[in-house]
């Protein structure tokens, strides 16, 4: 049996090798979908590093902070009390009547305000416009503080802090000790503490001579930078017609600090040499003088001292005022009681000073009063009168005996404290003799 070249498979197998082809190709179809979308979703599940880069920064940013508050304004007002002044005047803007009124009876205790001074210096400090504190410099040592705090204001007295230094000053008189304090560039008050620690021993009025010399070991003090007068002085010598006098300072036990020479003995005497540091005799003591002004022959058992008009005048020893009064012919005068039968007189002041009354304990050296012209005077002095259970004593002439020397207990802890401070007096006296032979010599060439 020949076969027929036109001969078609069956249709019916032919078919299902198309249907085969196509489901192969709808399997191939989803792997390739679903591969796909295994790629889309990780692909979108993952930032690139770029992305990421960029995100970071923003998800770990700390939040803005408020802006720092402005720093307190601190302002500080200085002067000085101006004369006729009160508290009320001084601190009336920044406190009511009823807290003044408060102050001034806590002030009784602490620094009475009736005591403040014209001229003394103070300061206000507010912060940010509101009253902080109050600073009134009660002297050179203290200053009276006053803060404002929650309940009430606080009060109280606080030493003034000082940065000091301790120099040494020399000296030779020409004219004064102002002068020659003046011409080694240092202030006036170095004279008032030279005449103080010496004045015992020297009459600063009298007995100077040109060629006189000095030398002192003294604290200078500073205060925000600037010169604040001096401290102590601990050492100092004074060479007066060839003959010196050495003092040191020194604390013997519980007694008030004073000046001894270098063998412990007390510089300090019964009375000063004069109740008034620096002026001139104007007429000394004697039993018989004309008297100015009443042209009458009369004794004057009195030394005057001429001095310009409000000079401080000093009491010359420890004792009680017993007389204060004004007399025709003696003005304005004041009486003071020393021991062993001694009283002084001074006479013609202008005023008293303040506090001092009738029964008023003084101590050597306060001020009392201020030399003035009044009563029977041709001009400005002091007339200074002394006695003795009530005999006429001349002043200049009186040989007033020491007050104590250092004791036993401490003279070892004086003689320790001191040699250092006189090895450095005979330093100092021995470089100014060199340097004496030396400019002696160069004058002879």
């Amino acid at each position: 049996m020949s076969l027929n070249k036109d001969f078609h498979p069956p249709l019916r197998s032919g078919g299902r090798r198309k249907r085969k082809s196509k489901l192969k190709k709808v399997l191939i179809g989803g792997i390739l979908i679903l591969l796909a979308g295994v790629f889309l979703f990780l692909v979108g599940s993952e930032p690139s590093r770029e992305l990421e880069a960029r995100e970071t920064p923003l998800e770990m940013a700390a939040p803005a902070l408020p802006p720092a508050p402005p720093e307190p304004v601190r302002e500080e007002f200085k002067s000085t009390v101006p004369s006729g002044s009160s508290i009320t005047a001084l601190l009336g803007d920044y406190f009511t009547l009823q807290e003044i009124d408060s102050l001034n009876r806590r002030s009784q205790k602490v620094f009475p305000f009736t005591k403040i001074c014209a001229g003394q210096p103070y300061r206000i400090v507010t912060i940010d416009g509101q009253f902080d504190s109050f600073i009134y410099e009660i002297d050179s040592e203290e200053q009276l503080v006053i803060r404002r705090d929650i309940d009430q204001p606080t009060m109280e007295r606080q030493p003034i802090v000082y940065d000091v230094v301790l120099e040494s000053v020399q000296g030779v008189i020409k004219t004064s000790l102002f002068e020659a304090v003046h011409d080694i560039g240092e202030q006036p008050e170095l004279a008032y503490l030279l005449a103080d620690i010496f004045g015992w021993d020297i009459n600063f009025i009298l007995d100077l001579r040109v060629g006189d010399r000095f030398q002192a070991l003294v604290q200078k003090r500073f205060r925000d930078g600037e010169t604040a007068g001096y401290g102590r002085v601990l050492a100092a010598e004074f060479v007066n017609q060839g003959e010196s006098f050495k003092a040191f300072r020194f604390k013997d036990g519980e007694q008030k600090a004073s000046f001894y020479n270098e063998k412990g003995e007390n510089l300090r005497k019964a009375f000063l040499k004069a109740p008034l540091s620096f002026t001139r005799i104007s007429s000394g003591y004697s039993m018989r003088r004309l008297h100015p002004i009443k042209k009458v022959w009369r004794a004057h058992p009195a030394i005057d001292y001429a001095a310009p008009i409000g000079t401080p005048v000093k009491t010359v020893g420890d004792g009680s005022v017993t007389r204060k009064g004004y007399g025709k012919g003696n003005g304005y005068y004041l009486e003071v009681t020393h021991s062993n039968g001694y009283k002084t007189m001074y006479l013609h002041l202008k005023n008293y000073a303040r506090g001092i009354k009738k029964g008023k304990r003084v101590s050597q050296g306060q001020v009392i009063g201020y030399v003035g012209s009044t009563g029977m005077s041709t001009g400005p002095h002091l007339d200074f009168r002394m006695k003795r259970y009530g005999k006429p004593v001349n002043p200049l002439k009186l040989k007033a005996p020491s007050a104590k020397s250092v004791s036993q207990e401490h003279i070892g802890e004086f003689k320790v404290l001191t040699a250092p401070l006189l090895a450095r007096l005979e330093e100092n006296h021995l470089n100014t003799q060199v340097a004496q032979v030396t400019s002696e010599q160069k004058d002879d060439l």
